[in-house]
């Protein structure tokens, strides 16, 4: 599970097991990126409340698959498996196509993302790789490029919140040793139009 103590759901206080009922998905499973937060239940909570926003809210105008994909292309590039498997498995679900999914999964691993993407998605993939690996090289210029392949300022905002999100939970998850054992993979708090549902299914 991770190597500092952990807090299952039955032997949760009633303030940190008000919070696991808020998150648990199904036979009262708690993902093992949430439960590392335990014996701080108020990281829990700040953490909960930015990943819903950033890629589970319905203001949100890019589509979620394609955040997502960046949550995914920016886990790979931080060698954060646990992350990698988890939203794997949420952009299938999302994209309902196997096939392109597998494709999408080679493109990443073979640094060959313009074989997949147009152009526009392919900047904001591109933009994500550089925050992630090269963050100090950012310029104005990077924005500039983003806005003329057609993105608006919102949507800018959305990429630079999802890859810094991913940046925040990889560095979360290996920091910590989390792993997979016992997770359900894939399951999300997908209820977009309410915030307040951290529901995990």
């Amino acid at each position: 599970m991770g190597w500092i103590k952990v807090v299952e759901y039955e032997n949760a206080d009633s303030r940190l097991k008000k919070i696991y009922d808020r998150v648990k998905g199904p036979n009262n499973n708690i993902d093992n990126v949430l439960s590392i937060h335990s014996l701080r239940p108020h990281s829990l909570i700040g953490h909960m409340a930015l990943y819903k926003n950033v890629l589970h809210n319905s203001n949100n105008e890019l589509p979620k698959w394609y955040l997502e994909a960046i949550g995914v292309y920016v886990s790979y590039l931080n060698l954060c498996d646990y992350c990698v498997q988890h939203h794997f498995e949420g952009l299938k679900r999302l994209l309902n196509d196997n096939e392109k999914a597998a494709s999408f999964m080679e493109v990443i691993k073979n640094d060959t993302l313009d074989t997949f993407f147009d152009e526009k998605y392919l900047a904001g993939m591109s933009y994500s790789k550089k925050l992630t690996l090269e963050h100090h090289t950012i310029t104005k210029e990077d924005i500039e490029h983003l806005t003329s392949k057609g993105f608006n300022d919102g949507q800018i905002l959305e990429i630079n919140q999802v890859a810094s999100y991913f940046n925040y939970v990889n560095r979360t998850v290996v920091g910590l040793g989390v792993n997979t054992k016992g997770d359900v993979l894939g399951l999300s708090p997908n209820d977009s139009d309410d915030p307040n549902n951290w529901s995990h299914n």
